[in-house]
């Protein structure tokens, strides 16, 4: 079987726009959560964390030396840990069945891994 590879701007290109993927399905399940308190607050939470890392990895991909783009790269990264949290608290809570955010859940942690991966390739200077 033949692998794919794919160059530096091509892999870039991937993830963002996997990370504004990732971010418009957050958005979808804010839109389908009851109007509780409690499933509002989580929801708004995931719509600014999960936003903000598809956004701070545009910055990533300017970063203008190897210690910009760990710093920056690390904010993504927090960020989309953080969405993780607030979707599993989701889940914690019974606001929404588990079944119902497997998939959004796992291709988080794909991402997660994958920047984290990018991140400790990179090093801090």
């Amino acid at each position: 079987m033949e692998q794919l590879r794919l160059s530096k701007g091509e892999f870039a290109d991937s993830i963002e726009q996997r990370l504004k993927t990732f971010t418009l399905r957050c958005i979808q399940v804010f839109r389908a959560l009851p109007a509780s308190y409690e499933s509002q607050h989580f929801g708004k939470q995931l719509i600014r964390s999960s936003s903000s890392s598809a956004a701070n990895y545009r910055a990533v991909r300017r970063a203008r030396s190897q210690n910009e783009f760990y710093a920056k790269i690390s904010i993504v990264i927090e960020e989309l840990d953080e969405s993780l949290f607030w979707l599993e608290m989701l889940v914690f809570s019974d606001i929404l069945p588990e079944h119902r955010l497997h998939d959004l859940l796992d291709e988080g942690y794909q991402l997660l891994k994958i920047l984290a991966k990018s991140r400790s390739n990179t090093g801090s200077s």
